[in-house]
């Protein structure tokens, strides 16, 4: 029988292609809200020259699910996820501040 559910870390690495069908990079991390118990996003990780990552929050309910491919796809540009919140390798970034406001409406959501 199959089934809609996946374990999380079956979700991590998974590869992620933007709207043109361009690899915008892979999930590095899901964000769960404590209280509601619900995924608000999802961190994609971006390979950059010279081994500098980038990663980029995206609302989870953005992310749909392609099986063909085995990979999701969302309905953004790479110019459209760089222009959001990013952290950089190394940077100190606190994923669960979600009070910035930014170009782009549907990074943070519940």
């Amino acid at each position: 029988m199959q089934h809609t559910m996946v374990p999380s870390d079956r979700v991590e690495h998974v590869t992620v292609y933007g709207r043109d069908g361009t690899k915008l990079g892979t999930i590095e991390r899901l964000m769960l809200d404590k209280v509601s118990g619900t995924v608000a996003y999802a961190v994609i990780k971006t390979g950059r020259l010279l081994g500098t990552h980038h990663h980029y929050p995206v609302q989870w309910s953005l992310l749909k699910y392609d099986p063909g491919r085995q990979a999701f796809q969302v309905d953004l540009t790479p110019e459209q996820l760089s222009s959001g919140p990013c952290e950089a390798d190394g940077d100190e970034f606190d994923w669960g501040d979600r009070s910035r406001p930014y170009q782009h409406p549907h990074y943070w959501s519940i």
